[in-house]
């Protein structure tokens, strides 16, 4: 029998230890790791103004980038199984620092910033440390209110189901170069437009009211025309049956007495003729400036809408736009914010181009990608890139893309900072509506949250005279109508599209 040593009975002993150490570096890695990921971090540098945020739902945190990275990081708390946060492309719609839930028994939802009105938004709650949500995403209190004054509406949010998820810098022949003289020239632009267009519905507004006058002094110097014909038909038949009553008279004095009332008949025909004449001028000169008034006023509510538009279009190239081109319906999508509130809150976006795209390999994936201006450089713009989904990288994503020139020409030279380009291969969201940017869902992802919510309304469901703007005028629509439900014991009121 071998002998064992105190070398050999030391062996196992030093192994044990080694493992243990081992393990112990491990666990405290792992517990540094996530230590890192419960606790906020700013960056050492001054801050400038967040242009997007990125929530990774796998490692629970958020990211917030300015121009020049990222600024600010806290950990979060996205939606629980069966109710999970959509992972997708999303843009602020509204702000509200003291929201409570309208589904959720009046919950506080503190700082919150809306990203789709059926509910999903950032906000202030508590933190497990987990998945806990209903499909929001919770940030930390004093981080949701401290970055509350910060945000601006159509801030772009990042929503991915994976770990890394950053903005890259990067540059691409396809992505927006502004003209530098369109983009200095467009304020004075949209100022000069919008007075013209101010001027123009005054002018029509006057010119319809003028028109309308027109119109009612020729009918009434019609009518007057009308009686006087009548009184000039009555004055000659006197003057027939006074000139028969003289050549039937028998006696002198008959004859006289005929005679005179001939005569008076004679004057009323003869009034009567040139009060005709008079009227038949005045008529004809009021028909002809009815006329001309109705002529005037037609053009100047032709230029009307003209007008509008040219200016709505001026004021939309002070805004940033974002491009949304989707592989599912082969289509790009223009969006901007007009700016102009809409009554139950939020703003009305304007989605008048829409047309068909080309991508090369269309039965192939293309992931979905955003692409940034996150700042000016030079003459043109310094861009970034987030990919969240599998398919093509970012690179090749763009060059099988073919823009159409004329979407180019119309929105390229006053392209700004915050403008985005969004390729994907998933079709836009139904909640892409006239209140939204772009809402975009990757489908094989879970979407328990937008599944446990009532989808908004795709549009209003009816006419109002609520004045959102001129050439917008397709989104003058009112909300509907409340819902009435009774909770807790008291009756509120419930917009059916904002079920939280």
């Amino acid at each position: 029998m071998t002998q064992l040593t105190d070398r050999h009975l030391r062996r196992p002993v030093i192994a044990a230890i080694a493992a243990l150490a081992a393990l112990t570096a491990l666990s405290a890695d792992a517990s540094a790791k996530q230590s890192a990921r419960s606790t906020e971090e700013a960056a050492p540098r001054d801050a400038g103004e967040p242009i997007m945020a990125v929530v990774s739902i796998k490692s629970q945190q958020v990211t917030f980038y300015d121009a020049d990275g990222w600024i600010l990081k806290a950990p979060v708390s996205t939606g629980t199984k069966g109710r999970e946060t959509p992972a997708g492309v999303f843009a602020i719609l509204q702000k509200n620092a003291d929201h409570r839930s309208n589904l959720y028994d009046d919950a506080r939802m503190p700082h919150m910033q809306r990203l789709t009105w059926n509910g999903i938004a950032l906000h202030g709650g508590p933190l497990p440390g987990y998945a806990a949500s209903h499909g929001c995403v919770r940030m930390p209190f004093g981080f949701a209110e401290k970055l509350f004054d910060t945000t601006r509406i159509g801030m772009r949010v990042i929503i991915s189901p994976y770990e890394d998820a950053t903005p890259v810098a990067f540059s691409h022949p396809a992505l927006l170069v502004p003209n530098a003289e369109a983009v200095a020239a467009a304020p004075e632009r949209a100022e000069r437009l919008a007075l013209e267009a101010a001027e123009a519905a005054k002018a029509a507004d006057a010119s319809k009211k003028s028109a309308a006058k027109a119109a009612r002094e020729a009918a009434s110097s019609k009518a007057a025309l009308r009686k006087l014909e009548d009184l000039k038909s009555a004055a000659d038949a006197a003057l027939t049956r006074a000139e028969k009553a003289v050549a039937a008279a028998k006696t002198d004095q008959a004859k006289t007495r005929a005679e005179e009332q001939q005569l008076k008949a004679a004057a009323k025909a003869t009034e009567a003729a040139a009060k005709l004449e008079t009227a038949k001028a005045d008529a004809t000169s009021k028909l002809d400036a009815a006329d001309r008034e109705k002529v005037a006023a037609k053009d100047a509510a032709d230029r009307k809408p003209e007008t509008a538009k040219n200016a709505a279009e001026a004021k939309l190239a002070l805004e940033p736009v974002s491009i949304y081109i989707s592989r599912a319906t082969q289509k790009l999508y223009v969006r901007r914010n007009t700016r102009d509130p809409w009554p139950d809150g939020g703003e009305v976006y304007d989605a008048t181009i829409e047309v068909p795209v080309t991508i090369r390999d269309p039965d192939t994936p293309i992931g979905t990608h955003v692409f940034t201006a996150m700042a000016s450089e030079g003459s043109g713009l310094r861009w970034s890139a987030v990919s969240i989904d599998n398919g093509d990288d970012a690179q090749n994503a763009l060059d099988r893309i073919s823009i159409p020139t004329e979407v180019l020409d119309r929105i390229a030279p006053t392209a700004l900072p915050r403008s985005s380009i969004i390729v994907s291969d998933e079709p836009l969201s139904k909640e892409t509506n006239y209140r939204t940017e772009f809402v975009a869902v990757l489908s094989n992802q879970p979407q328990g949250g937008f599944k446990t919510r009532r989808p908004t309304p795709p549009r209003p469901p009816a006419p109002t005279t609520f004045d959102g703007g001129g050439f917008f005028s397709f989104f003058n629509q009112p909300s509907p109508p409340p819902d009435t439900k009774r909770k807790s014991g008291r009756t509120k009121q419930v917009q059916s599209e904002w079920i939280w």
